[in-house]
């Protein structure tokens, strides 16, 4: 019996978490420049914030990847958002969600883990 394939496409991140830790601790714009408030607030609530922080600058990068959207040289970091708990999902705002949109791409499953020394996320993008 024919089967139609839908096309998808992944990304995949992985960054040490007392690299974010640093970017915190210098850079007083970063937060602002990379997350969006409700992303701050969910990662200040945390007990260990870098490593919540560093979870979704992998997943940033991960969906960048997967859209093939180069999510730093565009300084679009904003533009991808990773919301809700335990599950994440993506929100896409902007020039990412335009380049999505004319990519064709659906669908985003995201998926974070991390350890004591790195965070690490897959992004997998289904064709609309």
């Amino acid at each position: 019996m024919p089967t139609s394939a839908r096309s998808v496409t992944v990304g995949i991140d992985l960054i040490e978490i007392d690299r974010i830790r640093r970017s915190l601790e210098r850079y007083p714009g970063f937060k602002d420049r990379c997350f969006t408030p409700d992303e701050q607030a969910y990662c200040d609530s945390r007990k260990n914030p870098a490593e919540s922080y560093a979870g979704r600058f992998a997943g940033k990068e991960a969906v960048g990847k997967a859209l093939g959207f180069g999510v730093a040289r565009a300084f679009a970091w904003r533009e991808i958002e990773i919301v809700g708990r335990p599950k994440p999902s993506v929100r896409l705002d902007g020039r990412v969600a335009r380049w999505a949109k004319h990519q064709g791409a659906g669908a985003i499953d995201l998926s974070m883990t991390h350890s004591r020394e790195l965070a690490s996320a897959v992004a997998v993008a289904a064709e609309a």
